[in-house]
């Protein structure tokens, strides 16, 4: 027989109230300025309701940026290998922009600033390329090509995106998957 819960159950509005409260705080102050009062008032939650959810404010606003990726890899087809690379980084490349430049920015340099925050965005990280490089197939791969695949396809949108502010249109995603991709996953050197 179960132990009975503890307390009221969790309002799944108030976590959504706060996700949103912390992405866009994030958005308009910056990761350092950014604080467990500020959220919680702009929730409409207590203080208190934040800190029994998350450890700190590391945790929330990487719980925040979980919530907001609500899709995962296409699954692998029996069209080849380049028709489902070319699926995983058309998905990718559509995550990455669905991301606003302002959240990506101030997650960015909070990394650097908060050892907490680039712990729990890694560990996301390391999930999600684990998802992209399961969603294709692994005949024929040189050996390490899969850790290398789910560094440098999204590096290389991230910057297209972020840095180049260029569209990752398809001309473009079918370069990057028939120049740069295929051939690292094949082992081909130059």
């Amino acid at each position: 027989m179960e132990a009975p819960g503890v307390g009221r159950p969790r309002d799944a509005r108030r976590d959504a109230a706060i996700h949103e409260a912390a992405l866009a705080l994030l958005r308009e102050a910056g990761y350092d300025q950014l604080s467990i009062e500020a959220i919680a008032a702009r929730a409409g939650v207590a203080k208190t309701t934040v800190y029994r959810r998350y450890r700190d404010k590391a945790a929330l606003v990487a719980a925040a940026v979980e919530q907001r990726q609500t899709s995962v890899p296409p699954e692998a087809v029996s069209g080849g290998l380049r028709e489902n690379v070319l699926a995983v980084v058309r998905w990718l490349a559509r995550e990455i922009a669905e991301q606003e430049i302002g959240v990506l920015g101030a997650l960015f340099a909070g990394m650097r600033s908060d050892p907490r925050l680039a712990d729990e965005m890694r560990r996301i990280l390391r999930r999600d390329q684990t998802a992209m490089a399961d969603r294709l197939p692994r005949t024929a791969w040189a050996p390490g090509a899969a850790e290398l695949f789910a560094e440098v396809a999204p590096g290389v949108i991230v910057h297209r995106i972020v840095f180049a502010g260029e569209p990752c249109d398809e001309p473009f995603l079918r370069h990057l998957v028939d120049d740069i991709l295929l051939p690292l996953l094949k082992g081909i050197r130059a």
